[in-house]
């Protein structure tokens, strides 16, 4: 695990930060500037993929690191 975690923190803040961003482009999450706006529809789901394959190699690395 000592290799991957460069991957997998960044991942799971990116994957964190787009699922909120989603939410709110989808207007789930109200209350913000950015609530119903299409704008954070689409960038929310980008950073979400980003943030899963960061967390994919982090674990295909940790597991060929043994």
């Amino acid at each position: 695990m000592k290799r991957s975690w460069p991957f997998v923190v960044p991942g799971v803040i990116l994957g964190l930060v787009g699922l909120v961003w989603t939410l709110q482009g989808l207007n789930v999450l109200r209350g913000s500037a950015m609530s119903g706006s299409s704008l954070w529809g689409t960038i929310g789901p980008i950073l979400l993929v980003i943030g899963l394959v960061l967390i994919v190699v982090g674990v295909v690395r940790s597991r060929r690191a043994r």
